[in-house]
């Protein structure tokens, strides 16, 4: 069977930004400004007022659809013509049998059109991994099997979930009710500039609950062993993003320092950025975002952590429903311990779904329908 066509568009959402602070997509204050994208007042680094993402869509000759969904924070338009432009014209016309060496060569098909120009990252690999999720979505269509059973022959359909985006603002007191309702484990970010005051924010968590700390890549060496020092007293669950993306020499040097596990993941998107990283010993907790990696290079990345002893936890930040089901998908056939849970973008995920993705306690229940295990409701697509 043939792939017949591809197509791609920006999402855009107005949201309500002053309760968006501190979660997905946004998790420091943000500076004035007129436009969509501001300043972060605590790191350098743009975030947008607005809920983006894009959105891939796979039609086969014989109509089967699949879905896919680039991790897409700011600029989705910029994905999307990626798959517009360069991505289709590789793959359109392909015959597509379902099984996953296809995928994994049409993969390869897809990083070869600019390798040889450099463009081997970001929003190249971005706009890559929504189609790959999107292949995934019908191979699993086609075989009748949800994506979990295809790559595992015991998947995990309940994962145990951790919250991620309280507010900027007592803290303690917003993990009150999820504690109560049975959520204990809690992801908060070093959103001030201040190391007393946040410090201070931690001793108010509610008993019975433990936490992961997000730095935003904001320490130099010295202050990130500080850090993690104060981490260790705490017993923290992991110390995420401590020190800037490219420096995996001082990630190594920082972690032979500290106790609490190091955790990155987020900002890499194939096994050859992510090299250095294994290479050096560095990280305890791996945490691919599957709108960044896609199912294909996030199992090949699995596997290197698995040889190099870290845990998967996968990174789920702004996201529809597609991305979501991919992480879920490939958390059930990886076994991960522990999956993000961001009550805010479930719920919007979840409007154009037509059957909602679930939370029962503490736990995702996985979809078992093939592929994804998801239906979009394209009608309330924006």
């Amino acid at each position: 069977m043939m792939i017949e066509k591809i197509e791609a568009w920006p999402v855009r959402l107005p949201r309500d930004f002053a309760k968006a602070m501190g979660g997905a997509g946004t998790p420091t204050r943000l500076a004035g400004g007129a436009g969509d994208y501001r300043w972060s007042d605590v790191y350098p680094a743009l975030y947008s007022i607005n809920y983006e993402t894009a959105l891939v869509k796979v039609t086969m000759a014989d109509g089967v659809v699949g879905w896919g969904e680039a991790q897409a924070p700011l600029a989705p338009e910029v994905a999307c013509e990626i798959v517009r432009l360069l991505l289709a014209p590789a793959i359109v016309g392909v015959p597509f049998d379902g099984s996953r060496a296809a995928i994994e060569w049409l993969w390869d098909r897809m990083y070869a059109t600019m390798r040889v120009r450099g463009q081997t990252g970001g929003f190249m690999m971005d706009a890559i991994s929504g189609v790959d999720i999107a292949l995934w979505d019908i191979a699993g269509k086609m075989a009748g099997k949800p994506i979990a059973a295809m790559l595992s022959e015991n998947p995990a359909w309940r994962l145990p979930a951790y919250v991620s985006g309280l507010p900027l603002a007592g803290r303690g007191a917003a993990a009150l009710p999820y504690r109560d309702a049975g959520l204990t484990r809690f992801k908060l970010f070093y959103d001030t500039p201040h190391t007393g005051e946040f410090l201070e924010s931690l001793d108010e968590m509610p008993t019975g609950t433990r936490y992961a700390v997000d730095a935003l890549w904001r320490f130099d060496l010295d202050e990130a062993i500080g850090f993690g020092r104060e981490l260790d007293l705490r017993e923290a669950l992991w110390f995420e993003a401590p020190l800037l993306p490219e420096s995996p020499t001082e990630h190594a040097a920082l972690a032979q320092r500290v106790a609490t596990p190091i955790a990155i993941g987020e900002s890499y998107r194939t096994r050859y950025e992510m090299a250095p990283f294994f290479r050096e010993g560095v990280l305890r907790v791996y945490q691919p975002d599957l709108g960044r990696v896609g199912i294909t290079e996030g199992i090949r990345l699995a596997s290197m952590a698995t040889v190099a002893k870290a845990d998967v936890v996968p990174h789920l930040s702004i996201a529809c429903g597609p991305q979501i089901a991919a992480a879920l998908q490939f958390s059930a056939a990886v076994n991960c311990h522990l999956v993000e849970y961001n009550p805010q973008v479930l719920a919007i995920a979840n409007r154009f779904l037509r059957t909602p993705l679930r939370i029962e306690t503490d736990t995702y229940v996985v979809p078992e329908g093939p592929g994804l295990g998801i239906e979009i409701d394209e009608s309330k697509l924006p």
